[in-house]
């Protein structure tokens, strides 16, 4: 004898409709959260970047002496023989400018990550190269 039939004709479509399209698709801009502190030495970032890896970042420095950090996690792509029920691992992208101060070695700045820590050091000039880099101009 059957009690009960069991059917899902009573849930709404809506339910169904949600879990089986892509309706959170996009890239989502995160900021880590950032530490910057000083030493006589040198300055230390400090970027919070959980499940990311240095595959997924780019330090760089351009002409106007800013220093840029992205990051850009992708989506990582399943076969299409698997289907989600809930899907909420997204895309996502960073990117922050900073402007560096004069006394920066830059061909000695050094980036590492570790346990969900990005950390980026930026040595300091001595006094004295920072006093030899400046130029006075000539008033004619």
């Amino acid at each position: 004898m059957l009690l009960a039939r069991k059917s899902q004709d009573f849930i709404p479509t809506l339910f169904n409709d949600l879990f089986d399209m892509n309706w959170n698709n996009f890239p989502i801009s995160t900021a880590p959260q950032m530490n910057i502190k000083e030493d006589d030495k040198a300055y230390e970032m400090e970027l919070s970047i959980p499940g990311m890896s240095k595959d997924d970042l780019s330090i760089s420095i351009d002409q106007d002496n800013n220093l840029i950090v992205e990051i850009n996690k992708k989506e990582k792509k399943d076969d299409k023989n698997s289907r989600y029920l809930r899907h909420e691992f997204t895309s996502s992208q960073f990117k922050e400018m900073m402007k560096l101060p004069d006394n920066i070695c830059k061909d000695d700045i050094n980036a590492k990550v570790e346990n969900g820590i990005l950390n980026i050091t930026l040595p300091k000039k001595s006094v004295e190269e920072t006093k030899q880099a400046k130029k006075q101009i000539a008033i004619h």
